[in-house]
């Protein structure tokens, strides 16, 4: 494939490293120092987009993309509030787009266990749920996408459970907030040099149990993308990573 990567940082020269090995052409790379280059008469020369920017930027790389006709991978997060809009112009211009909070074939495997867990513990009303999300210090939005997802996975299989709370916490931010019954608390923690580890914690008064990932690196996340645009290039709609992934058969 020939592709373009909108967001040329640590994890666009990751993507590209990836995708070379793969055989793939990188055609356009585009960061803050080109943002001229980013056209649609540019983005025509690729077969698809891998879009990893930022949160301010991203919605008009993913417009960008459907007028030139373009598939688009989107790791960037922070925009999810604006999905369904996002959707309906996809479906409009019939255009290509997938979506992940996380594009690691662990962790996706990971948000598959953990749905599973939580329907177990429906029948264990006495342990009280809770996630953790630590990432390195460089992590612009709280809590992670990832963190999000694991939460929504917990709160659409876990009876007793309607919301989630954020608390970013550290060493000079200690949680003394009360989380109420119904929500998932997320505690974020922001650490130097730490790629992303997430952990779901059922509590009770006997016991803990621990369901933890942990990335050594983000060479799983760029593997991922790169699997993504792969997936996405002969199909047209609006996607997401799960479907990527059948863990039913």
């Amino acid at each position: 494939m020939k592709i373009a990567l909108l967001g040329y940082g640590k994890m666009g020269k990751m993507i590209e490293q990836i995708a070379l090995s793969r055989r793939h052409e990188i055609v356009l790379k585009i960061d803050k120092d080109n943002i001229n280059e980013l056209t649609a008469e540019n983005l025509q020369k690729a077969d698809v987009a891998i879009e990893f920017s930022t949160p301010s930027t991203v919605l008009n790389n993913i417009e960008l993309c459907f007028s030139a006709g373009v598939p688009i991978v989107v790791g960037t997060t922070g925009w999810h509030n604006e999905m369904e809009k996002i959707k309906e112009q996809c479906e409009f211009n019939k255009a290509s787009l997938i979506y992940g909070t996380n594009f690691s074939v662990g962790v996706n495997i990971f948000f598959h266990v953990n749905k599973m867990l939580a329907r177990i513990m429906n029948n264990y009303p006495y342990y009280e749920v809770q996630v953790e999300e630590i990432h390195h210090t460089q992590k612009l939005d709280s809590p992670s996408g990832t963190a999000i997802t694991i939460a929504e996975g917990i709160i659409d299989n876990l009876e007793s459970k309607q919301n989630w709370k954020n608390v970013l916490v550290g060493d000079d931010h200690p949680n003394t907030e009360v989380t109420p019954a119904n929500e998932v608390l997320i505690e974020s923690l922001r650490i130097e040099s730490v790629p992303g580890t997430h952990t779901v914690i059922y509590d009770s008064e006997v016991d803990t149990i621990e369901f933890k990932h942990t990335a050594h690196n983000r060479n799983g996340f760029a593997l991922g993308a790169v699997l993504a645009a792969e997936w996405i290039q002969d199909k047209k709609g609006f996607h997401s990573i799960e479907e990527m992934f059948d863990f039913n058969k």
